[in-house]
């Protein structure tokens, strides 16, 4: 009886003593993550590629509520992670590549047949993502998120610049998508027949580290 009472005091004491051992777990979940919340970490160096969601188009148009512009069914971005913090924080990325397929692409304005193409100008841009679904992209210093649009008339080609300081995206774990609505751009060159200002409407989905889904924390 007094050893095992003795034996059960020495537990109790070195329970006390020990250390509590905390699992490596939220604290050093990083902003990004593959196979979950809190999953396994995105490093630095891993290329994210998102397509437009299935069923959706991206738009231009000339107008936030309007229906008047371009609509792309084929888009693609691809992004390089930078930085890649602890959770709560903002993981950086930049974005190399911003693809629309010509294609792809229609006009509904007045005096325009067709589009030839959509250029997105003055690659690398900026992208933070942070924990909140908040995603920002911008420009070098200096410079702006540009796009070039071509458009096919009656009279020729038209080449029409589109510029904006930043764009602002939310992401959502739901469907590890990221969604930008009625970004405004200003045409800083062009014809009568590019519309003055575009509101670039879109859905990315899924945003992927090679085939595994990326979610944000």
């Amino acid at each position: 009886m007094r050893t095992r009472t003795f034996l059960a005091l020495t537990g109790a004491v070195a329970a006390l003593t020990l250390p509590a051992i905390a699992p490596a777990s939220a604290a050093d979940t990083p902003v990004l993550t593959t196979g979950g919340l809190g999953g396994t970490p995105v490093a630095v160096g891993d290329v994210l590629t998102a397509p437009l969601a299935t069923g959706t188009t991206a738009t231009l148009y000339s107008s936030a509520t309007g229906t008047s512009g371009i609509s792309c069914t084929s888009s693609q971005f691809t992004a390089t992670v930078t930085d890649n913090p602890t959770a709560p924080g903002t993981a950086s990325e930049s974005l190399g590549a911003h693809t629309f397929t010509g294609s792809s692409c229609s006009a509904n304005v007045v005096g325009v047949l067709g589009v030839t193409s959509i250029t997105v100008n003055n690659l690398p841009y900026t992208t933070a993502v942070s924990s909140d679904g908040t995603v920002t992209v911008t420009a070098a210093s200096g410079s702006a998120v540009q796009t070039t649009v071509v458009l096919r008339t009656l009279l020729g080609s038209v080449n029409c610049v589109y510029q904006t300081p930043a764009l602002s995206g939310k992401a959502d774990n739901a469907d590890n998508s990221i969604t930008f609505t009625n970004q405004q751009f200003t045409k800083t060159s062009g014809s009568s027949l590019c519309f003055a200002n575009g509101y670039f409407t879109a859905k990315y989905a899924p945003v992927t580290d090679g085939d595994a889904p990326v979610f944000v924390n």
